[in-house]
């Protein structure tokens, strides 16, 4: 019987994916970790690689076929021994649909069987069961402990996870369906403006990243309950620091950017309570110091994570952050480089945006928004004087940091950034 090959799901939130191209063609012999075709996610461009050997006897779905869904067959590998005649009458089987689990007392009846298929990415791909309204607060919720511990590293409140288990109790595939919905069940979309023939519209087709960004920060306005904090900076010894580094060699240039994301994970380490995210009835504190970075893409922008902040020298983070947004802008970062952590910046000083408030990236606790540093008139012993200001902004979860917490953690990112020698220690 023929395998079928179907669409991964290469990250937990990827829910469906672009086939940008095939590398193998119809009759081609197939070995075990050959590049099958590439996969345009939200985030990035991704190989897909051959667990399976035979011959490759059918493509399902042609390259440059956009949305296609998550576990939906998209090629046929004939098995040693098959020809072309295994393919006349056989239908690979289509994705699962959302369906209503069963109701209690009895338990969900159990799936036919289905015909053989190989995943072809380490990632599972996540099934799709139907949401649910959120419990009332106060009702017992049924979870199996490897759920429990699943929600709650993903920051999923599991009062609005529907279970389908035996008498609705949620489940580990629950749980994965919910987190690849982005935690919640999908706002219902608005309806599409109707414009006026002759207007001069061009209409711009969406692409999976834009779509991503609209679906998961639209529900991080309406789920988070975002507040803002704001306070200037000098950056004037950290800039003359920046200036003597910089010239006394060659090996490396630092750039304002590495200061402020050493600053932001040393503020982390003194102050770890801010070092959060939403765990649903807990909260999650994190054991390391890493700072998620906005990069700004053609369409978009993608935040990769650089780990460990505070344990390492501003030549290594600088070299990373170099790394990390040189691939992103190719689409070749890996899920694992720009999922996860607590915290990230937003820098818009090189545009000359002076201040501005970032909208707060599931799962993480807060953002610093970070603008231009400028001369500004400041009054220093009472005299009028100039120097070199930079306002920045931190959006704070109130769920997960108060005022008094955030202004604790704003006051040690000011400290580090006036007083930059404090960053090479």
């Amino acid at each position: 019987m023929p395998i079928s090959i179907t669409m991964p799901a290469l990250s937990p939130t990827m829910t469906e994916g672009k086939l940008a191209k095939w590398n193998v063609k119809e009759g081609d012999e197939i070995t075990a970790g050959m590049v099958l075709a590439e996969i345009e996610t939200d985030k990035a461009t991704m190989e897909v690689e051959a667990v399976d050997e035979g011959k490759l006897g059918k493509i399902l779905v042609a390259e440059g076929t956009e949305g296609v869904a998550v576990n939906t067959p998209i090629a046929l590998i004939l098995s040693e021994g098959e020809d072309a005649k295994a393919l006349q009458g056989f239908t690979p089987k289509a994705p699962k649909t959302a369906a209503a689990p069963a109701p209690a007392p009895k338990a969900a009846p159990a799936p036919p069987p289905a015909a053989p298929q190989r995943p072809t990415a380490s990632a599972a791909p996540p099934l799709q069961v139907a949401a649910a309204a959120a419990r009332p607060d106060g009702a017992r919720v049924f979870i199996s402990p490897l759920a429990k511990r699943l929600a709650a590293q993903a920051g999923l409140d599991i009062r609005a996870i529907q279970g389908s288990g035996p008498h609705g109790r949620i489940v580990k595939v629950d749980v994965d369906a919910a987190a690849a919905r982005g935690g919640m069940p999908r706002a219902p979309q608005a309806p599409a403006t109707t414009l006026p023939a002759g207007e001069g519209f061009i209409e711009v087709p969406l692409s999976m990243m834009r779509k991503t960004i609209a679906r998961r920060l639209t529900e991080s306005k309406q789920t988070i309950p975002h507040f803002y904090l704001s306070i200037d900076c000098e950056l004037g010894a950290l800039v003359e620091l920046r200036q003597k580094i910089n010239t006394k060699q060659d090996a490396y240039k630092l750039s304002v950017n590495d200061f402020l994301i050493k600053a932001c994970g040393l503020a982390l380490k003194k102050v770890p309570t801010a070092n959060s995210i939403w765990g649903g009835d807990k909260l999650l504190q994190s054991r390391t110091c890493d700072v998620a970075v906005a990069v700004a893409l053609d369409g978009g922008l993608i935040t990769p994570i650089v780990r460990n902040v505070d344990q390492r020298g501003l030549p290594s983070i600088s070299a990373d952050m170099k790394e990390l947004a040189e691939r992103a802008k190719k689409g070749k970062l890996r899920p694992e480089e720009y999922q996860g952590g607590t915290f990230a910046i937003s820098n818009l000083g090189m545009y000359g945006i002076k201040d501005f408030a970032a909208v707060i990236n599931p799962p993480h606790g807060s953002i610093l928004a970070v603008g231009v540093g400028e001369q500004r008139p400041v009054a220093k012993n009472g005299q009028l004087a100039i120097a070199t200001v930079m306002s920045c902004t931190m959006a704070c979860d109130h769920r997960v940091i108060d005022g008094a917490l955030g202004a604790k953690w704003l006051a040690a990112f000011k400290a580090l950034v006036e007083d930059p020698l404090l960053l090479l220690l």
